[in-house]
């Protein structure tokens, strides 16, 4: 996916080197250029990305590329987007998967595109480089209420990831079509068996930081053996607990060979 990122202030810009830095295939970076004279020594092209000022109007600059990027990540208020869009947009098959992020990184929405043209999965991809949440409006994402929390080994293959995760939703006559989201803690967020796994099934994979687990109340099992080598109590349960909202554990950790599974539901009616 060619992907452009277009940043109006510092604290945009730094979001938007955030995500330069870890997104695949190298995105665009394009920020006003008075924001970049006010920082002469930041690298203008660097291994994985490039940063391009701009100094016309951001509707001229929203003209030229418009066709140009598979998707366009605006880290800016959403007023501004709608209105800088509204010339161009046509229709959900050609139109470029459109997202939306704060200036300080902690939403980001799918609005436009969302599947289509790809906007709810990338919209997915940046939350979990952010650390944050991936706000998905389109009715069919809604009606899905399944988080599936991830403990693997290092080297895991996406054959067993997939094959445990199955095996976990028939434990409860559960289908694959309902998990909304894959969870797992920020240390296994390049695990390459993880990802694979991940884009095959066409889920999204949220990654929670080992901070929000150290301070996640909800009740689950504990480990010492775990907690002793990465740090926290436990990973598939706090993880599937805390990627969703209102979420309860209709399945406590499975153990795979070489993987942990545990499922949540979300909007749980107590």
């Amino acid at each position: 996916m060619n992907i452009a990122i277009i940043a109006l202030t510092q604290q945009g810009l730094q979001i938007a080197q955030r995500i330069g830095k870890n997104f695949e295939p190298t995105p665009s970076v394009y920020v006003l250029k008075k924001i970049t004279e006010k920082n002469p020594l930041m690298e203008c092209n660097t291994s994985t990305y490039s940063i391009t000022s701009f100094s016309e109007p951001l509707h001229q600059l929203v003209n030229r590329i418009f066709k140009e990027y598979d998707g366009l990540i605006f880290v800016m208020a959403i007023g501004i987007v709608v209105r800088m869009i509204a010339p161009y947009v046509k229709d959900k098959y050609t139109d470029p998967a459109i997202v939306v992020i704060d200036d300080v990184g902690r939403f980001v929405i799918s609005m436009l595109s969302g599947h289509e043209g790809g906007a709810n999965q990338l919209a997915y991809q940046v939350a979990a480089i952010l650390h944050t949440d991936a706000v998905i409006t389109t009715g069919t994402d809604a009606q899905k209420d399944l988080i599936i929390g991830i403990g693997c080994k290092r080297g895991i293959s996406p054959e067993i990831v997939k094959e445990s995760i199955i095996h976990a939703l028939q434990k409860v006559n559960l289908e694959i079509e309902q998990v909304r989201l894959l969870s797992t803690i920020d240390i296994k967020s390049e695990e390459p068996g993880l990802l694979q796994a991940s884009e095959e099934l066409g889920i999204p994979l949220r990654v929670i930081s080992a901070c929000e687990i150290a301070t996640c109340v909800k009740e689950y099992s504990k480990s010492d053996f775990v907690k002793e080598k990465i740090g926290v109590g436990g990973v598939c349960e706090p993880a599937a607990l805390i990627a969703g909202r209102k979420t309860q554990l209709i399945l406590t950790k499975q153990k795979y060979p070489g993987v942990t599974i545990a499922i949540a539901r979300e909007n749980f009616m107590w």
